[in-house]
């Protein structure tokens, strides 16, 4: 265990310092945001990989599939590849021959300060979830690499001030280059440890063929309730992640629109392969060892994220023990940096920037600064004081923004008599539906996100079409 927390330390010093180096690029807000806007497309692909390939695919979606198969795992990564390829084919080149900064910029031109300021804030809600997700993963692998010698809680404030540490100096820059490391250490690691689970199980015949016998490869519910259930967590990862700030960063981080298309295409396709891996891992490792089914009675449902881990460390030479945790370690580290700075950039730019228009750019990199570091705080509390797993974290996460920023970013793009006042009516409403939904009729056969994306579709039309209370403030989205 030594040698492997050695490495574990040596690791995370390489990574920031990668991150540190990177940050002698940042001379501007645009860079520290965007990246400039240069990167090319081998990068670009690495940046959108890890914008889905972090900590819930690693240690949540694989174990949820162990428990549940595929049935159970509709977000990720079947909707979480649907939204990347929905991204790159309808807002891609929209997004950026609009030369937007981020997300949030796109309500301000098309509907006006109200509703900017209003779906940042919805958007910048969601991130509590994701990010918190990736602080628990952080905190979980410093926790079992401890052998419990550290509480969960102090991990994960560990691990939180690691990402934090070079996010803060690089932004975007430090995300992307780090995330170039990680991708190539994730691919590798994660191909060799698969490799050697498999032989432990019998071979990849064998654990597909006891995964069919006990029907984990059945996708289609049985029942209409199935189906809604399913439909509920498609739409929350497919609808409710294309607006969100990570997403628009990364994918407008590209030198050209060309090339954020492409890359974002093609990250998306080597995610949604690459994303049956840890789940042949996880349920190799039921095969090699059933003992490990008794983590899915705990309580406590962060539990069932322990698998691999668990299997890992009782079962694996060191070697493997070194490729499976430097893969794990870059997967969440990659996530967890964007998760934190994309709802920095959206709060900064779109909440508090109209508020204080006359920001000098120098001024503007410092807030940014200052708002990553609290923004990181809450994300601790939430991460802290949540027994969910992170499948399940990233998930609510994601009802945000399809009951309250999905429609009015569609309607915004490509309906001309989409309105402010149809706008902030489908924001509005659409959340408050899907909240009241969740507190009165949370078991309802229809699932509280989609009754909000229902109420969200419903009230942009008719505020659209109805007489104009509200003054329309926005411009419509020029062609070409």
């Amino acid at each position: 265990m030594s040698a492997l927390i050695v490495f574990v330390v040596a690791y995370m010093a390489v990574t920031i310092t990668i991150g540190l180096v990177a940050a002698r690029r940042v001379h501007s807000s645009r860079d520290y945001m965007i990246a400039g806007r240069s990167l090319p497309l081998y990068m670009n692909v690495a940046t959108v990989f890890a914008t889905w390939f972090g900590a819930e695919t690693v240690l949540s979606v694989s174990a949820t599939f162990a428990k549940d198969g595929l049935s159970g795992i509709p977000g990720d990564p079947f909707g979480a590849s649907v939204c990347l390829v929905l991204a790159a084919l309808l807002f891609a080149r929209l997004f950026y021959r609009m030369n937007l900064l981020t997300i949030g910029d796109f309500y301000k031109q098309r509907y006006g300060k109200g509703v900017e300021v209003i779906t940042s804030l919805a958007i910048v809600a969601s991130y509590l979830g994701w990010t918190s997700a990736q602080m628990t993963a952080l905190g979980l692998v410093i926790y079992v690499l401890s052998g419990g010698a550290l509480a969960l809680n102090h991990a994960i404030l560990i691990g939180a001030g690691i990402v934090l540490v070079y996010t803060i100096f690089g932004g975007m820059w430090s995300v992307a280059f780090t995330d170039l490391f990680q991708t190539i250490v994730i691919l590798v690691g994660l191909t060799l440890v698969a490799i050697l689970v498999g032989d432990l199980a019998g071979g990849a015949t064998k654990v597909i063929s006891q995964a069919a016998a006990d029907g984990k490869l059945n996708f289609f519910p049985s029942d209409s309730a199935g189906w809604w259930a399913m439909a509920g967590a498609f739409f929350a990862f497919a609808f409710g992640s294309i607006p969100q700030q990570d997403v628009f960063q990364r994918m407008t981080s590209a030198k050209d629109e060309k090339t954020a298309v492409r890359g974002t295409v093609i990250g998306a396709l080597i995610y949604f392969c690459f994303a049956f891996v840890p789940i042949f891992i996880a349920y190799a490792a039921l095969v090699t060892d059933p003992s490990l089914g008794k983590l899915f009675a705990s309580e406590d449902a962060r539990e069932i994220q322990r698998v691999l881990p668990d299997l890992v460390l009782g079962k694996m030479p060191l070697w493997a023990q070194v490729m499976f945790f430097g893969a794990l370690l870059s997967a969440i580290l990659s996530t967890a940096s964007g998760a934190l700075l994309a709802p920095t950039s959206l709060f900064t730019e779109n909440v508090l920037r109209p508020f204080v228009p006359h920001m000098s750019d120098r001024q503007f990199l410092l807030t940014l600064r200052i708002i990553l570091v609290t923004f990181t705080a809450c994300a601790l509390l939430f991460a802290l004081n949540s027994t969910s797993t992170m499948y399940q974290m990233v998930q609510n996460a994601y009802n945000v923004t399809l009951a309250g920023a999905f429609v009015p970013l569609v309607a915004g793009a490509y309906w001309k008599r989409a309105t402010t006042q149809g706008a902030l009516f489908s924001a509005v409403g659409g959340v408050l539906t899907w909240l009241v939904a969740q507190n009165v009729a949370a078991d309802a056969m229809v699932p509280p996100n989609l009754i909000g994306l229902f109420a969200s579709i419903i009230l942009m039309f008719a505020g659209s079409l109805a007489p104009q209370v509200i003054r329309n403030q926005g411009h419509p989205i020029p062609k070409g």
